[in-house]
């Protein structure tokens, strides 16, 4: 049977898939999150020094949250060319463009050598970075989970969600090394800085070569083949689908917004400030660790979607994010360093409960015809909305309170919103993603629409 009428592919390809999509994301959100690392360590010094400390590090992190205002425009264009032309294809162009930009911002010179022109060009690096960031998650969600069975499409879906937490690990893995030990102190303001981002280039090759080596997927395959694609899918989704987007955005903001307390750099600029005083190369060990608790609850995750459904999973991993975004900066302001790795720790269960799902659970909701401008724009607009400022609306909250609850309480407002948005949304595990059931998968995804539509097959069935 082939895999456009069975509906996913051979055993064998989807673990090649699962390889290729989460190699993928890792080194994409390395990429990414090098930079924001950076930033809350170093750009404030080397490229918005003249604005002072603090607003040198306001500066910092919003060039960090410029990319997100740019996700959107990369996600409507690897959204349109996605619905026609294929996944895979997107999946390729998106990761060469991420690693070019990573590579340049590690051969940038700094505002003391070229005044204004450095954080000019540092910035326009990092929009380039948020288009390609914008546009390869849809992709490699789709990719994962329609090679996948109905029944495991929770798990398929988290192989490349697991790729934001190992992205991360090696982001903080490789920084830690070269503050620590390869470029410790001075050393690391000098050069050692931009090794990571060199790094790049190697890892873009590695990506490039397993991306290459995936099947397309088999509901593009089958789109394609009844040539069934449509002209201008971002002005049918939102035509037909506005209030999805918005949903499917909300649910992600809460998450995300938490999850850039520690990936945005505001957690690491905070615990090695004067307030508070901890080793720079400590917190990223830190750091890491929560890395390493964020994969392994994003894998449960997708485990857990299969069994009690995708919404149950969202519902319990919001409820751990709210019982830990007041301990968390309670356990950091003591200064101690065990405390902060438990503060960390608890933080990213909740973190990896929110994400795990959300792979299949996007999948699900959009009808094929628009599903990558679907989920690619759902997930960039939630990053603006979550994401794109938080490190820069946490330290203008430090700056203006002084009081690290009032970061907790605009976590505790995020995850609020992300709950109501996840308890209109209906769970659909196991609907038929294929553009035959493209009349089903129109409507029905929220709590308010009481239609039901027929596939293909059962309209042929009852002579409709």
């Amino acid at each position: 049977m082939s895999t456009a009428v069975s509906g996913h592919s051979t055993g064998a390809n989807q673990r090649r898939v699962a390889f290729a999509t989460i190699i993928g994301t890792t080194i994409e959100w390395y990429d990414f999150f090098i930079y924001a690392t950076a930033a809350g360590l170093v750009f404030a010094h080397l490229f918005f020094e003249p604005a002072g400390e603090s607003i040198g590090l306001l500066l910092a992190f919003a060039s960090v949250g410029i990319s997100f205002l740019f996700r959107p425009l990369g996600a409507f264009l690897a959204g349109h060319y996605g619905d026609k032309l294929g996944r895979r294809a997107m999946l390729v162009i998106t990761l060469i463009l991420m690693g070019i930009s990573t590579t340049l911002i590690g051969v940038l010179p700094t505002y003391e050598t070229v005044g204004v022109l450095a954080p000019i060009m540092l910035l326009l690096l990092r929009i380039l970075q948020g288009i390609s960031a914008g546009g390869e998650w849809g992709g490699a969600v789709l990719m994962a989970v329609e090679h996948a069975p109905r029944d495991r499409r929770g798990r398929a879906g988290s192989f490349p969600q697991l790729g934001v937490p190992l992205g991360m690990l090696l982001a903080s893995g490789v920084m830690t090394l070269m503050t620590g030990v390869i470029s410790p102190g001075e050393a690391f303001l000098e050069w050692g800085w931009r090794i990571p981002f060199l790094l790049s280039i190697v890892l873009i090759a590695v990506g490039y070569l397993v991306r290459r080596a995936v099947d397309e997927s088999p509901v593009f395959q089958e789109i394609a083949d009844k040539k069934q694609q449509q002209k201008v899918p971002v002005v049918e989704l939102f035509r037909k689908h506005w209030l999805l987007v918005i949903l499917a955005a909300l649910v992600f903001a809460g998450n995300n917004a938490a999850g850039y307390m520690a990936t945005g750099g505001f957690i690491p600029s905070y615990a090695t400030s004067d307030a508070i005083g901890m080793e720079r190369t400590d917190v990223l060990l830190a750091i890491t660790f929560a890395s390493a608790m964020w994969f392994i609850f994003t894998a449960l995750a997708g485990i857990l979607a299969d069994k009690i459904g995708r919404k149950r999973t969202y519902l319990i991993g919001f409820s751990a994010q709210l019982l830990t975004v007041f301990p968390l900066f309670w356990l950091i302001d003591t200064g101690s360093l065990g405390m902060l790795y438990l503060a960390v720790g608890l933080f990213s269960v909740g973190l990896g409960l929110g994400y795990g799902p959300q792979a299949a659970w996007y999948s699900e909701i959009f009808p094929a015809s628009v599903r990558y401008s679907g989920v690619s724009i759902a997930y960039a607009l939630g990053a603006v909305l979550g994401g794109a400022f938080a490190p820069t609306i946490a330290q203008a909250l430090i700056n203006a309170t002084g009081a690290s609850s009032s970061v907790s309480m605009y976590l505790f407002g995020m995850t609020v919103i992300s709950i109501i948005a996840v308890l209109i949304l209906r769970d659909r595990p196991g609907i038929d993603l294929s553009i035959k059931n493209q009349a089903e998968q129109e409507v029905g995804a929220t709590i308010f629409d009481k239609r039901r539509g027929v596939s293909t097959d059962d309209a042929v069935k009852v002579g409709v």
